[in-house]
C-alpha cells in the first residue's frame, strides 16, 4: 500500500464519484477505478459499493476512512515540517558573543531582527571570550558566535568581518587628561594601563599593543580582567587607564570619562564566526540577515 493509494481513496470517498474524483486528481476514470479495486483486494475488502450514480462507503470504508485521513495529514504534516527546517523556519539557533557584542547596536539589532523574521527558530545565546566561543563552535556546541579577530587561520571556520568600530581612551574622573577633549595615544605613555588577557582576544589586544608602539612606547599594564565591564569599573575605581571600543560609553559608570584617539589609533573589528561544514539553513539565514544589515 503507498501513500497515494490512501489519497486516491480519500478523492473518491469525498467525491462519492469515481468521475469526479478522477477530475480532481488529473488522472483518467479507469486508472482510478483500477487503483481503488487494487487496494481493496490488498485490504481484503471492499470500501465502495457502486451505485447506479456514484459511490457509498461500506461498514469497512467508514472505518478505513478515518484513518486513511489521519494518515495523509501526518504526513504531509511531516513534509511540511522537513520542508521548514530546510528552509531555516524552524528549529534552532545556538548564538555565542564577546561580553562587549550586546553594547554594539548591530549585534542585538541583528539577533531581533533574526528573531522577527523566523519567530519559530528557537535562539539560546552565551557569552564568554573568543577562544572559548571559538573552541565551542568548533565543537558544535554553538553554530555561531560574534567575536573580536581570531589569531590566525582555523580550517574548520570560517570568520565574516562585520564592523570596525573606534577605540576610546578610558580614564577615571577627574584624571588631569580628562581635560583634553581628544587624546594621542602618545598622551599615555606613562599611565598605567588597565586591559584583557593576551589569551582573552589575541587579535584585538595585538591591535591595541601595536598601535601603542607605533605611537613610541609600550604600554605598562598594572591590572588585568577578561571582562570588558570589570575594566570599566576598574578604570572608575583609579587603577589605570584603558583602550576600549566606543560603544563600550554605554556602560554609565560614575567614575569613567571617555575621550576620542585624535591620529593613528587601533580599531576593534566584530566578526561572525561558524563552521565550515555547516549545513544548517538556519546558520546560513543569520549570515546572510548579517551581511545584509552590515551593507545596509
Amino acid at each position: 500500500m503507498e501513500l497515494r493509494h490512501l489519497r486516491y481513496f480519500l478523492a473518491v470517498a469525498e467525491a462519492r464519484h469515481f468521475t469526479r474524483a478522477a477530475e480532481r486528481l488529473g488522472i483518467g476514470q479507469p486508472p482510478l477505478s483500477q487503483q481503488i479495486r487494487a487496494l481493496e483486494n490488498e485490504l481484503g475488502t471492499p470500501l465502495f459499493r457502486r451505485l447506479p450514480r456514484g459511490v457509498e462507503l461500506t461498514e469497512a470504508g467508514n472505518s478505513f476512512f478515518d484513518d486513511a485521513r489521519h494518515i495523509v495529514a501526518a504526513a504531509d504534516a511531516a513534509v511540511e515540517r522537513a520542508q521548514r527546517v530546510a528552509r531555516g523556519d524552524v528549529g534552532r539557533l545556538r548564538i555565542g558573543m564577546i561580553n562587549s557584542a550586546p553594547f554594539h547596536p548591530f549585534v542585538p539589532r541583528t539577533i531581533r531582527e533574526f528573531g522577527r523574521r523566523y519567530p519559530e527558530i528557537h535562539l539560546s545565546l552565551e557569552e564568554n571570550s573568543t577562544p572559548v566561543l571559538a573552541e565551542a563552535v568548533l565543537k558544535e556546541e554553538s553554530d555561531i558566535a560574534f567575536v573580536r579577530p581570531l589569531l590566525g587561520e582555523t580550517a574548520e571556520l570560517v570568520s565574516e568581518a562585520l564592523f570596525d568600530e573606534d577605540m576610546l581612551v578610558a580614564l577615571p574622573l577627574g584624571h588631569a587628561l580628562a581635560h583634553f577633549q581628544s587624546l594621542s595615544l602618545w598622551a599615555l605613555a606613562g599611565e598605567a594601563f588597565v586591559l584583557f588577557p593576551r589569551i582573552v582576544g589575541a587579535g584585538l589586544y595585538d591591535e591595541i599593543i601595536s598601535a601603542c608602539r607605533r605611537n613610541g612606547f609600550s604600554p605598562k599594564v598594572a591590572q588585568e580582567t577578561s571582562q570588558v565591564t570589570s575594566i570599566v569599573n576598574l578604570v572608575a575605581a583609579g587603577l589605570g587607564v584603558s583602550l576600549v571600543p566606543a560603544s563600550m560609553q554605554q556602560i554609565h559608570s560614575e567614575g569613567v570619562t571617555y575621550r576620542p584617539i585624535a591620529g593613528d589609533a587601533p580599531r576593534a573589528r566584530m566578526d561572525l564566526i561558524h563552521r565550515r561544514d555547516d549545513e544548517s539553513a538556519a546558520t546560513a539565514n543569520m549570515i546572510a540577515l548579517a551581511r545584509e544589515l552590515e551593507k545596509g
